[in-house]
C-alpha cells in the first residue's frame, strides 16, 4: 500500500518483511517523503557478504541522509537525534549485536519501547521477519528466532502504524492514526 508514501508519519512505524522483501527501500520512501532524514544503522562489516550489503544500502539511499552507525546503543542514538525523522535499519541486527555482547535482551526491548513514546520526531524501525521460516536446526538460531519474534511484537505494540512487506508490497497490520487496527 504506497498509498502511505507522502502522508504525515505518526510518531512510530515499524515496518517488518522477510529478507530481500523491500522492506529497507519502503521505509526509506516514507522518510524521503518528509525531507532529509536520518539513518541510524545497526549492522556491522563483519565480513565481505555484509560489507557488500551496506555498500548497496548507502548506494540506494544517496547522499541527503544523515548516516548515523550504532550497533549497540539504540535507544540512546534515538534521544540523541533529535528534529529530522529516522529510519532504524534494522532491529534484527541490533538484536544479533546484543546477543553477541552478551546483553540483557528484555531490558534493552523494555528500554527501547518505553523511548519511543518520548521521542521528539518521527521514527520509522525496520525488522525482519523471521518466524514465517523454518525452525532452526541449532540453539542459538532458535533463541534469535524466540527473541526477535518477542521484540517485534513489543515494538509493535508500542508503535503507531505497523506495515508488512513483502515481494516490495506493503500492508498495512495496524494505523493508530487513521483509527485502521487489527487485535
Amino acid at each position: 500500500m504506497d498509498s502511505l508514501i507522502g502522508h504525515p508519519l505518526p510518531p512510530v512505524t515499524l515496518v517488518l518483511g522477510g529478507q530481500r522483501s523491500g522492506k529497507s527501500a519502503y521505509a526509506e520512501r516514507l522518510i524521503e517523503a518528509h525531507g532529509p532524514g536520518t539513518y541510524l544503522a545497526t549492522a556491522e562489516a563483519g565480513d565481505a557478504d555484509m560489507a557488500e550489503r551496506i555498500a548497496r544500502h548507502r548506494e540506494r539511499r544517496g547522499g541527503d541522509w544523515t548516516t548515523v552507525e550504532e550497533p549497540l546503543e539504540l535507544t540512546r542514538a534515538l534521544k540523541d537525534h533529535s528534529g529530522n525523522p529516522v529510519l532504524v535499519d534494522c532491529l534484527t541486527l541490533w538484536l544479533a549485536n546484543l546477543m553477541a555482547a552478551e546483553r540483557d535482551l528484555g531490558a534493552e526491548t523494555r528500554a527501547l519501547t518505553g523511548a519511543l513514546a518520548g521521542l521528539a520526531q518521527p521514527v520509522v524501525l525496520v525488522s525482519g521477519e523471521v518466524g514465517q521460516g523454518v525452525i532452526p536446526a541449532t540453539p542459538l538460531g532458535r533463541l534469535f528466532a524466540d527473541e526477535a519474534g518477542a521484540l517485534n511484537q513489543a515494538v509493535a505494540r508500542a508503535a503507531d502504524r505497523v506495515v508488512f512487506v513483502t515481494a516490495g508490497l506493503a500492508t498495512v497490520l495496524k494505523d493508530q492514526q487513521n483509527k485502521e487496527k487489527t487485535p
